[in-house]
């Protein structure tokens, strides 16, 4: 599989196995509707505003998240034809990955976007940690070892060789 190929396909399934998670887990926990999750995300660019734009926020909040799960798959993908060792093993490196995905995410990005600082109850740690391990992490993982190919080779048939 190509590179491209295997981080666009990375892309959709870490955006939308995230995006299921979080629909389920605050739509059941604190009975959020799906569309203002994807609000709240856009207030990491617009601020509180975000929560009063319609469907335009509603639509950049998605954007935003894809791009961010384009992100996190490009990186792992990239940084894995560096050390294929850990295309080769993404149940562990992939697990690993996310949870250093959603540590730069709570601990950096979010405290510097408009959305602001924030404290999370340990459930919402625990469940946020689980999908970013199995749903982010992974999915990222196996992307990279899909863009690797048969038997740690690169897209093209080149043999996957540490450059420099």
């Amino acid at each position: 599989m190509t590179t491209a190929r295997a981080i666009a396909y990375g892309t959709l399934t870490v955006g939308v196995l995230d995006a299921l998670d979080a629909i389920v887990f605050f739509g059941l926990r604190n009975s959020v509707p799906a569309y203002r999750i994807f609000q709240a995300i856009a207030s990491g660019l617009l601020g509180p505003a975000s929560f009063q734009g319609g469907a335009a926020t509603v639509a950049l909040g998605v954007v935003c998240h894809f791009t961010v799960a384009c992100g996190i798959v490009t990186v792992f993908v990239l940084v894995s034809t560096r050390w294929p060792a850990l295309a080769r093993r993404p149940f562990l490196w992939g697990p690993l990955y996310g949870i250093a995905a959603y540590l730069v995410m709570n601990l950096v990005v979010v405290p510097l976007s408009a959305a602001g600082p924030s404290r999370h109850p340990i459930a919402v740690v625990v469940n946020g940690l689980l999908i970013h391990m199995i749903g982010v992490g992974t999915p990222a993982a196996l992307a990279a070892r899909a863009a690797q190919g048969p038997e740690g080779t690169r897209s093209g048939g080149r043999p996957n060789v540490p450059v420099g």
